[in-house]
């Protein structure tokens, strides 16, 4: 086949003349302060705006040459006839470049050398650089897909060029917002406080009784903080998968008319702000809440705090990650072929029989991962454990307090993070096993009309008896927290009100037209702006990701699989502060710009679009792939046209878990935040905090109607997917 070698021979000059335009006519340092556009009538001027080539002709950074060089060297490479001379030299170029303006640029910071030991040996650097633009990422990028262009010419992914493009690049953009800043807080655990490297210390931060004690399991005394994570996970990975598989199985198989008001409340409470839920909960359960004060008015018992703690927790976290299991599974379920469960009952077995034989051992890879995003999510959950966790520690929590307490150990908090990376690694290794070599495909290139069987009679007892009961309690735990918005000062005068929703968003009319009077309109405007932009690159790239796994094979797939997932294992206080301090100085300087914001929302939830896109792709026999390629049609035309269209209920939960989260996320960006871009959590984290809880109770209700008005319209742009199969009733009347 010679369509890949022809598309790539298109696509090498694109990137030499996108290369050469930015190293050129693009402005090379990132300013805060200003615009790409505004910037640009400066490439030929002052150090700030300049380009690479006018930095190093006339503003003394003559080590941006070597960018050019390897542009230079790709170029006579791209005018080689196509095999592997060619290949070579275009991996040369390319290595060259990259290399060298990498290696300058991690070694040359805003005051000259970043390394005392460089300067010692080569001397003082008379003049230093900013952090990488808009012209230093294109040039990188063109560098990068050129190295792509010249491994796919040596025969290393099945010399596909798009294959080895997206492998390369989506491994670039793990290692630089994943990888590096992770590394960077987790090398604090092996230094000691002068910043020598000592395994000791590492040691004594986590060999102690705080950490690893089990002295819960013979008295009343508290376990240690790491077993507290570790068994919790597992309980809330169990829980939230067995959940979130019912409410799939109610959904598409039992009661097909209430699909869409169970999508609206079992997604309740991802749209949801963490603090919410946990209100809702003390209304219900806390001190002064409706159980305590029911029980102490029918039976005596005096009001306690029994809900804080492991218990309080675990509820907690059921309520807030079900939702994602249930995301998960609703696209598993119903890529399941009824055609194979129809020749189960030609074969005279039971619905019972069939539905344990064939149904279940099919729904293998979504509760798979159901459970490993599950485990995950629980382990760097902070916002539930800080609100109900009361003296339960766990290890993100004992993370938050060795960071911002008096203490300030970033030590000890980078090697509790250490052991959550441990864990994560541990289950992702152990669900790989599970799922071995088998294949759970479903859908396959021949018509399918088959009508799913009825679900047997004890798993519908089942789901009404568990399902149904979860689902009417999120109902119940809704409304205290909607009521609290509409009150005068809850807990002490009740009278309706609409006084916070225009303290928060009141808007009138002045002397230049509409002025948006209310003090929450500044936050959400920033933070629907932001969360709108990473949604659609979050899910992009996540499903990228999962068909990169699961259709191609290249070295290090391992590796880069767990690379895609290792954003949950880290709590989201400590990605936020390695974020700020690997990109806080060159040659990536972004802290105090939207642009980090954007980047932390998209790799802190990449995990769920990696794991729904994954267990999808399992479904689909690769024959379609197969025969669109036959037809002599591209890589990226066949995913885009045939893969991309099944993959629609992995889509729709990618894009609506990235952008309700990013809408909601707390711990990840609490750091992050700026005057200028003050987002609607921590916003409303301030108002509770000065105890105007009208206030930030009114703005979560506007939140979640808005996230609600927008998850409809995400479902209703991307639509459903289109199997060409028969309802039960369709097949009744014919």
């Amino acid at each position: 086949m010679i369509v890949a070698p022809v598309r790539a021979a298109r696509a090498v000059p694109g990137w030499l003349l996108l290369g050469a335009l930015s190293f050129f006519l693009l402005p090379w340092y990132f300013l805060a302060d200003q615009s790409v556009l505004a910037s640009l009538p400066g490439v030929f001027g002052a150090a700030e705006t300049a380009s690479a080539a006018v930095q190093a002709l006339r503003h003394g950074r003559p080590w941006l040459w070597i960018g050019c060089a390897g542009l230079a060297l790709a170029a006579l490479g791209a005018g080689m006839p196509s095999g592997a001379r060619q290949g070579r030299v275009l991996l040369f170029g390319a290595v060259l470049g990259l290399a060298g303006l990498l290696l300058s640029g991690f070694t040359i910071g805003a005051k000259g050398w970043s390394f005392a030991w460089i300067e010692q040996s080569f001397g003082v650097l008379a003049i230093g650089q900013f952090g990488i633009g808009v012209g230093g990422a294109l040039t990188l990028l063109s560098l990068l897909m050129l190295l792509a262009a010249g491994l796919a010419r040596l025969g290393y992914f099945r010399g596909d060029f798009f294959v080895a493009g997206a492998v390369l690049g989506s491994a670039a953009l793990l290692l630089l917002f994943i990888a590096l800043p992770v590394l960077k807080a987790l090398a604090g655990a092996f230094l000691n406080e002068t910043g020598d490297i000592a395994l000791a210390s590492l040691a004594e931060r986590i060999g102690n009784q705080r950490v690893w004690g089990l002295a819960c399991l013979a008295s009343s005394a508290r376990c240690g903080a790491a077993w507290n994570t570790l068994f919790l996970a597992l309980a809330t990975a169990a829980g939230t998968t067995l959940l979130g598989t019912l409410i799939a199985l109610m959904a598409e198989r039992s009661q097909r008319r209430l699909a869409k008001p169970l999508n609206v409340l079992a997604l309740l409470p991802i749209i949801t702000p963490p603090f919410v839920v946990g209100l809702g909960l003390i209304l219900l359960f806390g001190r002064a809440g409706l159980v305590n004060q029911a029980l102490e008015w029918a039976f005596g018992v005096a009001p306690s705090r029994w809900f804080y703690g492991a218990f309080g927790v675990f509820l907690a976290q059921l309520f807030a990650f079900t939702p994602i299991a249930f995301m998960i599974m609703r696209g598993v379920v119903q890529g399941i072929s009824p055609s194979l469960e129809e020749a189960a009952q030609t074969l005279r077995a039971s619905r019972h029989t069939t539905f344990m034989t064939v149904t279940l051992p099919l729904l293998k890879p979504g509760l798979a991962n159901a459970f490993l995003v599950g485990f995950i999510e629980s382990m760097a959950d902070f916002g539930n454990p800080i609100v109900v966790g009361g003296q339960f520690a766990v290890l993100s929590t004992e993370i938050f307090f060795a960071i911002v307490g008096a203490q300030f150990d970033q030590g000890r908090a980078a090697s509790l993070a250490l052991i959550l990376s441990v864990f994560a690694l541990a289950v992702f290794m152990l669900q790989r096993w599970l799922l071995g070599r088998s294949h759970y495909t479903t859908m396959t290139g021949k018509g399918d009309a088959g009508v799913p069987i009825e679900l047997p009679a004890g798993v519908r007892r089942v789901i009404h008896g568990v399902a149904v009961p979860w689902l009417a309690f999120t109902v119940v735990v809704y409304l205290f927290a909607f009521a609290g918005g509409f009150v005068q000062t809850w807990g002490r005068d009740y009278t309706p009100t609409f006084r916070h929703f225009v303290t928060a968003f009141d808007v009138q009319w002045g002397e230049f037209g509409m002025v948006w009077a209310g003090t929450a309109w500044n936050s959400l405007f920033t933070t629907l702006k932001l969360s709108l932009i990473a949604a659609p690159l979050c899910s992009g790239l996540g499903l990228l990701i999962a068909w990169l796994l699961a259709r191609t094979q290249f070295r290090g797939q391992g590796v880069f699989e767990f690379g895609a997932l290792l954003a949950f294992a880290i709590p989201g206080t400590v990605l936020g502060m390695s974020y700020v301090l690997a990109f806080n100085v060159p040659p990536f300087e972004l802290t105090g710009t939207g642009l980090i914001i954007v980047l932390c929302f998209v790799f802190r939830n990449l995990p769920v679009g990696v794991r729904a896109g994954a267990a999808s792709l399992k479904q689909i026999d690769r024959s379609l792939d197969e025969a669109s390629m036959m037809l002599r049609a591209s890589t990226a035309t066949t995913l885009r046209r045939i893969v991309l269209p099944l993959l629609k209920p992995a889509l729709v939960a990618a894009l609506v878990y990235s952008f309700v989260r990013s809408m909601t996320t707390v711990s990840a960006v609490i750091f992050l935040v700026t005057a200028e871009n003050e987002l609607a959590t921590t916003y409303i984290i301030g108002r509770v905090g000065n105890g105007d809880y009208g206030v930030a109770l009114a703005y979560c209700t506007v939140l979640i109607v808005l996230m609600s008005l927008v998850t409809a319209f995400i479902q209703r742009l991307v639509g459903e997917r289109n199997l060409g199969r028969r309802s039960a009733a369709a097949a009744a009347g014919h």
